[in-house]
């Protein structure tokens, strides 16, 4: 799969084509938030970092995640560790049944790990109750699904500003206009669902998860169901919201292309971290999929001999 990007991705258009990142965002320091930092210095555990003292905005440490019991019982996640640091754009990549979504789940707090902790924005997630994980998700942590999840009646000022009304806030004009203007969303602020493109409905998504400014962005496959040109569009908007504003966003997604818009990737198997591409291409994710399986098998292998 090695090869130049022309060779690799040739049906994507070149000015779609993402650049590697280039270091921290200038306008992180104008907008008063913490510099994006980029991955290099840490090994392939994703559990040493050298990051000038940056803090991790999500951690995991340990965590272990079983469902079902006895010999039914399925481990989506082995001992995994990783910590993310403040300002960073993070995908998560591996095969089906990984344990890709359930580690974007037990991060939010939107799954408890059978065992380890979880750490987000400073708070243990997997100590907290039901009430309190209900705020944590609330106010600081912001969703992006394949699905839109937005609400057909309401227009798109009002679906952006749903997260606002729900934890009892009410929306500043001003910070609704500029949202709207970053996801190029102001003539259509009045528009309903179903009156915008697949691609407009995704950037509605994006302000509703951006408006509370929240401590990390999860994003599920945010661009499984659009067009590459639409897709491409909305992976640089996530892109520019990590550089000019410090957001940390993590990403689930199967396409390398996708991928290549982040800082790093972090490759799962068999539920457990496997490898991760700093800086990465189009080229060098996609190569790096194309040999996971033997790594899967190698991996395999070391655990049969070492019990």
């Amino acid at each position: 799969m090695a090869g130049n990007r022309d060779g690799v991705w040739p049906a994507l258009p070149r000015e779609l084509r993402p650049t590697p990142w280039n270091g921290p965002p200038p306008l992180g320091r104008l907008c008063g938030v913490p510099e994006a930092r980029d991955y290099r210095g840490f090994d392939h555990r994703m559990d040493v970092y050298d990051r000038d003292g940056a803090a991790d905005a999500v951690r995991l440490d340990s965590v272990r995640k079983v469902y079902g019991k006895g010999d039914s019982a399925i481990v989506a996640l082995d001992d995994v560790t990783i910590g993310l640091p403040r300002g960073s754009f993070t995908a998560v990549m591996g095969p089906s049944g990984s344990g890709k979504s359930t580690l974007l789940h037990c991060a939010a707090g939107l799954d408890r790990p059978t065992s380890g902790s979880v750490l987000l924005d400073g708070e243990q997630v997997d100590k907290l109750s039901e009430t309190e994980l209900t705020k944590l998700r609330r106010e600081r942590i912001g969703f992006i699904f394949q699905a839109f999840n937005l609400l057909p009646a309401l227009t798109v000022t009002q679906n952006v500003t749903v997260p606002l009304r729900l934890a009892g806030r009410k929306p500043n004009k001003d910070k609704m206009r500029d949202v709207l203007a970053a996801v190029g969303l102001t003539e259509r602020r009045n528009h309903l669902p179903d009156q915008l493109s697949g691609g407009q409905q995704q950037r509605v998504a994006v302000a509703r998860a951006l408006i509370t400014r929240p401590a990390v962005i999860f994003a599920d496959e945010p661009t499984g169901a659009l067009d590459t040109r639409t897709s491409a569009g909305v992976l640089a908007l996530l892109r520019d919201t990590v550089r000019a504003q410090g957001h940390t966003i993590v990403m689930v997604t199967h396409d390398p292309v996708a991928a290549s818009y982040a800082h790093s990737v972090v490759f799962l198997a068999d539920g457990q971290i496997v490898g991760n591409d700093v800086s990465p291409t189009v080229d060098s994710v996609a190569e790096r999929m194309a040999h996971l399986g033997e790594q899967v098998a190698e991996n395999r292998s070391v655990r049969t001999r070492n019990r």
